[in-house]
């Protein structure tokens, strides 16, 4: 007998089960375990009995005899011990004939002792187990709690393992996909064209490296359900280098997308901050020159307005411009003219851009005023009505007589007409007509209760004054309609080339009335054109 050195034994009891059906060579076999340290929880002489005491009892370890009496021998019982419970268990015989240890060998024991036992064999043959068992068991505790999910195959492609997080992916079991087909437990398409992909085992065993899977793949589960998958697949190898398997890790990307997504919407939603802040500096530029510009522009034009003046003032106390005989005169009152109108029209051009600034800065003057439309819009009129005369245009104003009064701006409103008309009798044709209509319409409007912010008042029927302002003969073709507000902007291939102007004006209307809190709006059908203005009774 071989004793064992206390220090050296386990400081917790190993207990065993033995299954021997002749019962002389069960207790030696008893007495030798315990005599090494051992414990022996009971004796079983079937294999039915092994596999019921086996499940009772619960023991660390089963010396399980091949040959028992019964239907089901020691091979079959320890396949279902190690299937069912996860005990290892170590084969006992005196047969070591080949087919029986081939037959033994495809149970995957933790090992084979041959009759008649030697003790020392027995317990090296046990404590071999039991350290295989504790390295198998920790290798397996770590798949089982891996956050990825880990399918192993043997160079067949059959599954030989799969860990908890890959039966929830593919929603196959591990008694359901032992030994199948990989290609059937795993299922992988392209998101894009939902077209198979392979599988990257295929390439880990043929190229023998480490394969990964491509990106926008897709893994199809047992119930069709689909989940974008990240993964790797590498070759295992033996002692010897040989290949054995492979081993694919793959895990659920979706996180990951979400989360790449989300990166990549904050990185745009930053760079949008950039743009934003960068136009928003360059528009305060624009501002700025266009400011100091104006003002520096307004100047000088308006000091040479004032010399024509004085000018003109000098030479009609001379004389000079009222001679009637032809002369040199005749051309200097001329040229004057020329002069005075040339300067207006820069004025005009900085006063707009002047006037444009300050509403958008939410800074242009306001000054309310009641106004009698009845009495106020002929007088407006009345220039340009002289001016569609001499042009041969037919001129018309329709107001009616008891028009509420309006509480404006005059000096806004008087622009705003002014540039209307100014426009109607700069491109309606001779022998075609101009008119100005205005009357008191309803409009709809929604409004806030200011007392239950939550309520919202629909189509409250609010009074509006609406001024037309129509002329026939000149037609905005469609496509062009939205753009003749913008700054700058002149319809190509038109004569309003060859008229003048900065193309500013339209846009600073529609400024002012949307600052007036009215609206505008442009109609060019059947030969005329009109612009509808409507501006509240009362700011």
């Amino acid at each position: 007998m071989i004793g064992i050195p206390s220090d050296t034994q386990t400081k917790e009891k190993i207990k065993v089960l033995v299954v021997e059906d002749e019962y002389i060579l069960a207790i030696n076999l008893q007495e030798s375990l315990e005599s090494l340290g051992y414990v022996v929880l009971d004796i079983a002489d079937s294999a039915e009995g092994a596999i019921a005491k086996a499940t009772e009892l619960r023991p660390n370890l089963v010396l399980m005899d091949i040959r028992l009496r019964g239907e089901m021998d020691g091979i079959e019982a320890a396949e279902q011990i190690w299937h069912n419970l996860q005990i290892p268990v170590i084969y006992v015989t005196g047969h070591s004939d080949q087919s029986t240890v081939e037959r033994a060998t495809l149970t995957s024991p933790f090992g084979y002792i041959l009759k008649p036992i030697k003790e020392q064999e027995l317990y090296v043959a046990i404590q071999t187990a039991l350290n295989r068992y504790d390295r198998e068991q920790f290798l397996s505790s770590v798949l089982r709690e891996m956050g990825d999910g880990v399918i192993v195959v043997d160079t067949e492609l059959d599954v030989k393992y799969i860990n908890p997080i890959a039966e929830a992916l593919t929603g196959w079991q591990w008694n359901e996909a032992k030994d199948k087909m990989l290609t059937e437990v795993i299922q992988l398409i392209d998101e894009q064209t939902q077209l198979s992909v392979e599988n990257p085992i295929l390439a880990a065993l043929e190229q023998e490296t480490i394969i990964h899977l491509a990106s926008g793949v897709l893994l199809v589960a047992k119930d069709g359900t689909v989940t974008p998958v990240a993964d790797s697949a590498t070759p295992l190898r033996n002692s010897s280098g040989v290949i054995t398997g492979a081993v694919l890790v793959f895990r659920d990307d979706t996180q990951r997308r979400l989360t790449e997504e989300r990166n990549l919407a904050a990185e745009r939603a930053r760079q949008l901050e950039i743009q934003v802040a960068e136009l928003q500096r360059l528009n305060q530029l624009k501002e700025d020159f266009l400011a100091t510009t104006s003002h520096e522009m307004r100047t000088p034009l308006s000091n040479i307005k004032m010399t024509i003046s004085v000018l003109e003032n000098i030479l009609e106390g001379l004389g000079v411009l009222h001679l009637k005989a032809l002369s040199p005169s005749e051309s200097v009152a001329r040229y004057l003219a020329i002069l005075r109108d040339q300067c207006e029209r820069e004025l005009d051009l900085v006063d707009n851009l002047l006037h444009m600034r300050m509403i958008d800065a939410n800074v242009y003057p306001l000054e309310l005023t009641s106004i009698q439309l009845q009495n106020w819009l002929p007088h407006v009129a009345e220039y340009f009505q002289e001016r569609a005369q001499a042009r041969q245009q037919s001129f018309q104003v329709n107001v009616s007589p008891n028009l509420p009064p309006l509480v404006s701006d005059l000096a806004s409103l008087t622009e705003i007409v002014s540039e209307l008309l100014n426009n109607a009798c700069k491109y309606t044709p001779p022998d075609e007509q101009i008119t100005v209509d205005v009357q008191v319409i309803d409009t709809a409007k929604s409004l806030i209760n200011e007392d239950i912010e939550s309520v919202i008042l629909d189509d409250l029927q609010v009074p509006y004054f609406q001024i037309t302002i129509s002329n026939s003969g000149a037609i905005i073709p469609k496509q062009e309609q939205s753009r003749i507000f913008e700054a700058f902007y002149r319809i190509p291939q038109s004569d309003r080339w060859q008229q003048s102007g900065t193309g500013l004006g339209l846009a600073l209307v529609k400024k002012l009335v949307q600052y007036l809190q009215g609206t505008i709006k442009v109609t060019s059908s059947q030969g005329w054109t009109r612009f509808t203005v409507q501006l509240p009774l009362s700011l």
